[in-house]
């Protein structure tokens, strides 16, 4: 059997933990098994042990990449709108409370993708600390100041949490202008 070099072990790891990360968020971490993820990043089910020392220590890593990806997208918004944070932050959230990100869960927030499991994992897990930071960056971004940008946060991820629960009812969208409509209406992102 031949030996993977440590640039293709490395380029493996990399697709595990991105495959995770969009898995966890659309079924659920309890919803996917080490078998069913290394499937879908096209590996053996044996070489996950090889790469992590747990499912756990998985889960860290995927919540952690989660919000690396949401950084990146929201300094690029932050780059589409030169000087005008206000302007990207509301092109942000109008995104963010649209049917297209309720609809896809996979690619959607991390902090709705994950924040229910994480709920679910006892306060010592791994995947709380990457978690944590991920909100406290996602809400500084949103600002402007600290308790208005967690009011913000919190709308945005309930109405998102809930209209994914109603999908496929009229309820769904209502949710999702609904919160849009407040968060305007109250000067944290304007229309």
């Amino acid at each position: 059997m031949a030996r993977v070099s440590q640039a293709q072990a490395r380029e493996n790891r990399q697709r595990v933990v991105q495959t995770a990360a969009r898995l966890f968020r659309e079924r659920g971490i309890q919803g996917v098994s080490v078998a069913d993820l290394m499937a879908e990043a096209g590996l053996t089910h044996g070489g996950f042990y090889k790469q992590f020392a747990s499912k756990e220590a998985l889960v860290a890593e995927a919540v952690a990449l989660a919000f690396e990806d949401l950084g990146a997208d929201l300094h690029d918004r932050d780059q589409q709108h030169p000087g005008d944070h206000e302007a990207a932050r509301e092109a942000f959230v109008a995104g963010y409370l649209s049917a297209a990100h309720r609809d896809d869960p996979g690619n959607g927030c991390a902090t709705t993708g994950f924040g229910t499991d994480v709920a679910r994992e006892p306060p010592d897990s791994p995947a709380r600390e990457p978690f944590a930071a991920g909100v406290a960056e996602f809400a500084a971004w949103l600002g402007p100041t600290e308790d208005e940008a967690l009011v913000t946060l919190a709308t945005m991820v309930g109405a998102l949490l809930i209209a994914r629960a109603t999908a496929g009812t009229p309820l769904a969208d209502r949710i999702l202008a609904a919160a849009t409509s407040d968060l305007s209406g109250k000067g944290r992102v304007s229309r």
